[in-house]
């Protein structure tokens, strides 16, 4: 077998592995969410979404982007990884014990809401837990031997679920919230130590560390700025609007946050490691990023799609009518997360080609744009009425998507270029993908006034929506269709 055609191998059973990962992670976390979100009071699911903004940025100076570099790296030795897993466990042990003390603080700052401080001291464990497998983690990732990544991520959400489940049954309320998230953390680390079969060593080297940091920084940088401006929405709603408006957004964050992570996990935890093998190889690196572009766009649009189409249906069937104010704002984070997972998509490509800092500057501007779009919607985020609990919220979501829009622009220049094509070749790899799902979800959106029902509502539309996209692209010949399904049949069609 010839290095393309192992390549090509791997790609797609590392592209396999990661979407089963990602496909049984969503049906456990719904499963389970439909039952916490019925069960749990809404106040609750506010006040953890308030400690998760200072874990986001834990987890943050924990990794210091040196997972990225790891895996961007060629030839990374193990005294590399035990360098990066010391400081990871340092960085970690010391931010927790700040946070611990800095408790009160947080409270204050949601207008002085007392129940946060012991949930801010329990649920920040996780992130400390979580530091003990970054290593574990990008060792499977960087040889593209994730089977062990989705069984663990698998066992340890059905344990986590089911305690949740449990906790908020007997009526535990918010506890069952942080307690899935600590025992989620602790057995996906317990099995990747046990499976993993590597051990660091007890030393650290300065020179491995500052080797990364270029790349590291680079990408930290970055990632704070990403992760900044995907918090800073729920803490000024919170600081501004208070706990329950906070807990709208929350639900409505974490169903959209639920497709749009995993769409970009899948891309780029499967696509990195293959690029970086074509870093000195242009027309092989054109020609990747051109194929990846479209098999991306190719999934994106019909499932964002479709997503923001069944959302009212697929609400009112999972939860009733408790978190209808959530929806409208569920369906604003969809389409943003388009543009974010093309973003992620792009910014991939830079880094593959060891140019990470551009990536900053990509990130500058959208948030140079979405700080002014939050000061101009700064007035009016407490804003509701009798119907519409949360409009300042949607107001300030839409700042979100004009920024992420914005950022999805330059980047697909940038990227473009770096890759030796220009942006309306990259424009051109998605459009056709882009108006047969706008024409699919289109016509499937008509069907409601056909049923009144929920369920058959969200499977009609679903399976339609979906039959439509599949014809369209039949008809146009689609080879990113054809290669799809033809893997498909090669693998369980015997």
């Amino acid at each position: 077998m010839d290095q393309q055609a192992e390549m090509k191998r791997r790609v797609a059973g590392t592209v396999k592995w990661n979407a089963i990962d990602k496909l049984l992670s969503m049906a456990l976390y719904t499963v389970t969410g439909i039952v916490l979100a019925r069960e749990v009071p809404k106040d609750d699911f506010g006040l953890l979404g308030a400690v998760m903004v200072f874990a986001a940025f834990a987890a943050l100076f924990v990794d210091s982007g040196f997972s990225s570099a790891l895996i961007q790296k060629k030839r990374v030795s193990r005294l590399d990884y035990s360098s990066v897993f010391w400081l990871n466990i340092a960085v970690a042990t010391a931010i927790y014990i700040i946070l611990y003390f800095c408790a009160p603080l947080i409270a204050r700052i949601f207008q002085n809401d007392l129940r946060i401080i012991p949930v801010a001291r329990v649920a920040l464990l996780a992130f400390v837990i979580n530091a003990t497998a970054i290593v574990q983690t990008n060792r499977l990732m960087k040889r593209m031997q994730v089977k062990m990544i989705t069984v663990s991520n698998a066992l340890g959400l059905i344990i986590s679920s089911v305690a949740a489940i449990w906790m908020a049954v007997e009526g535990m309320g918010v506890w069952a919230l942080v307690w899935q998230t600590l025992i989620l953390s602790a057995v996906k680390s317990i099995i990747l130590w046990t499976t993993g079969h590597w051990t660091p060593l007890f030393r650290i080297s300065l020179r491995s560390l500052k080797g990364f940091f270029k790349v590291g920084s680079g990408m930290m940088g970055g990632a704070f700025l990403n992760i900044l401006f995907k918090n800073i929405y729920a803490f000024i709603i919170g600081m501004r609007a208070g706990v329950l408006p906070l807990s709208y957004y929350t639900q409505a964050d974490k169903w959209s946050n639920m497709g749009i992570s995993s769409l970009t996990a899948i891309f780029t935890q499967s696509f990195l490691p293959a690029l970086s093998q074509f870093q000195d190889d242009p027309r092989r690196f054109a020609a990747s990023t051109a194929k990846m572009n479209r098999f991306t766009s190719y999934l994106l649009f019909p499932c964002c799609g479709l997503a923001i189409t069944v959302t009212t249906a697929l609400f009112h069937l999972c939860f009733g009518s408790k978190w209808d104010a959530a929806i409208y704002l569920f369906q604003l984070l969809m389409l943003r997360g388009i543009f974010t997972v093309l973003s992620s998509l792009y910014n991939n490509y830079i880094l593959a080609l060891g140019r990470s800092r551009l990536i900053v500057v990509t990130e500058l501007l959208r948030d140079s744009a979405a700080l002014i779009a939050i000061a101009l919607t700064w007035p009016f985020i407490a804003l509701e009425t009798a119907e519409d609990p949360t409009l300042g919220i949607a107001i300030l979501l839409w700042g979100q998507i004009g920024a992420s829009v914005l950022t999805w622009g330059v980047t697909l220049v940038v990227a473009s270029r770096l890759s030796g094509r220009n942006a309306w070749q990259f424009a051109s790899d998605s459009l056709p993908y882009a108006a047969t799902a706008l024409i699919s979800v289109t016509l499937a959106s008509m069907l409601t006034w056909l049923t009144g029902s929920p369920l058959l509502l969200t499977v009609g539309q679903l399976l339609i929506g979906g039959a439509i996209y599949m014809g369209l692209n039949k008809i146009a010949g689609s080879r990113i269709q054809s290669e799809v399904i033809g893997h498909f049949r090669s693998r369980f069609i015997r």
